[in-house]
């Protein structure tokens, strides 16, 4: 009886172990699956200045009202993985003076709570450059809507096509005042940027200096006297 006792402790023991030891791999979102991220009641998984950042009716919103100071941008980050090769996807909702978008392949700024630097896939208001892609804090404009692009060390973007797309206004035309759609995909190093699920800007990283192939996922609240974007249905899929 003994020996029946300690059999099962030790079988006990090592269930419980080998649930431990695959716990965070089953945290990650599977490859070639979309993953919801975002529960809509709670920022679990993510991290927000929660001055600009709250949660109404399932939807993450950010907002600054009118009167308050904000001095620079803001992000909510997900901090339950990292984007490498990925799609993502999410609607979302922007006020007329709004400027936000989505951050990946990022990383935190030293010392700066709440902020990032790297790609970002742009969204503003006024659709000036909703679609595009911008390097935050970093080289800036890289890919502008109706472009595709290549980036080489220590040059100027390259654009290789600025018709196939549509131009900026054609494609301006199907952003709708109310919510959109927005899928990012990833992979290797190009990058193709969707809203509505129309190609809206595509980039190739060739510059090995200041290039990123893997970094974290924020969204964005801009630095402005008042604005105010939602986010929605937000998912991941890694490829």
């Amino acid at each position: 009886m003994t020996r029946i006792k300690c059999f099962i402790s030790e079988v006990t023991v090592l269930i419980f172990l080998l649930t431990c030891s695959f716990q965070p791999v089953l945290s990650q979102p599977k490859r070639g699956k979309f993953i919801k991220i975002f529960d809509g009641k709670s920022f679990k998984g993510w991290e927000a200045d929660t001055t600009f950042w709250r949660i109404e009716k399932g939807v993450a919103i950010g907002q600054v009202l009118s009167g308050q100071t904000i001095k620079r941008n803001s992000f909510l980050i997900w901090k339950d993985g990292e984007t490498a090769n990925f799609e993502f996807k999410a609607q979302y909702r922007i006020s007329p003076e709004g400027n936000s978008g989505v951050q990946y392949r990022s990383e935190a700024v030293k010392d700066v709570p709440y902020s990032l630097k790297g790609y970002q896939a742009d969204i503003d208001g006024s659709n000036t450059y909703t679609g595009q892609n911008y390097d935050e804090c970093g080289r800036g404009f890289l890919a502008m809507r109706g472009q595709k692009v290549i980036l080489r060390t220590n040059e100027k973007p390259l654009i290789t096509d600025s018709t196939s797309l549509g131009n900026s206004e054609s494609l301006k035309a199907l952003i709708k005042s109310g919510w959109n759609d927005i899928h990012i995909i990833a992979k290797g190093n190009k990058m193709h940027h969707y809203i509505n699920g129309v190609l809206m800007s595509e980039t190739i990283e060739e510059d090995t200096v200041k290039g990123k192939s893997s970094g974290l996922l924020g969204l964005q609240v801009h630095v402005m006297p008042k604005m105010k974007v939602e986010f929605r249905k937000i998912y991941i899929k890694r490829l």
